[in-house]
């Protein structure tokens, strides 16, 4: 007879036991699978939420870096424009605390503002640029308030024919129909009106000089009733 057969025959009460034995295995077996697949399952879903908040926060990175931006233009509408200035000069005046409030805002802001989204890595530095982007707002939004409420009060009625001379006296240099003569008259009388009233940033200054510069470099049109 075959050995298995016989080994079998002599001892078919282990068949028992063994069975319970593998049965057990089987289920341990199985049991740890289900925990293995049950791990994977909860690692996938980790990871795609953190990528998911990862584009989140770059997103919201973009919509912070388009709200800075839409300040930074209001701010550059008062810097590039004296006529504007002329208008609200507390928006120019750094001994105004609501001045000096939205500059400081804006010098953190900048600051903080990242080159690209992916700079910002950690929610708390993602925080502080939104914290920092929503006090500019809120400082800029003041002082303009205040500055359009208050507008020229400040000064007393002869500074304030002073700031309306210099007002036509620029309108005359950025006219195209005045000579260059006229043009660099003006400005340099408007200049001098302004002189002690308002103090122009560096920036107003060049672009309103670039702009005069340009008129008096442009060609003249040629004038077809001359003879």
């Amino acid at each position: 007879m075959n050995p298995f057969f016989e080994f079998v025959g002599h001892f078919w009460w282990l068949v028992f036991p063994l069975s319970g034995i593998a049965g057990g295995w089987a289920r341990s077996w199985s049991r740890a699978s289900e925990r293995r697949h049950r791990r994977r399952v909860e690692l996938y879903q980790l990871q795609n939420r953190a990528a998911q908040a990862e584009q989140a926060s770059q997103a919201e990175v973009l919509r912070l870096q388009e709200a800075h931006d839409a300040v930074n233009r209001r701010w550059l509408e008062y810097e590039l424009d004296v006529g504007k200035l002329i208008d609200f000069p507390i928006m120019s005046d750094v001994r105004e605390p609501l001045t000096v409030a939205f500059l400081r805002a804006k010098r953190e802001a900048d600051g903080l503002r990242p080159a690209t989204p992916e700079e910002i890595t950690t929610a708390a530095r993602l925080a502080e640029y939104r914290m920092a982007v929503r006090s500019f707002e809120l400082a800029f939004d003041v002082a303009e308030r205040e500055a359009r409420r208050v507008k020229d009060s400040n000064f007393t009625e002869s500074e304030r024919q002073r700031l309306a001379t210099a007002r036509k006296l620029l309108r005359i240099a950025s006219d195209s129909a005045a000579t260059p003569a006229e043009r660099q008259t003006a400005y340099k009388r408007a200049r001098r009106e302004l002189d002690g009233l308002i103090v122009l940033p560096e920036a107003t200054i060049a672009a309103l000089e670039e702009k005069i510069a340009g008129m008096l470099d442009a060609p003249k049109a040629p004038d077809f009733h001359q003879s």
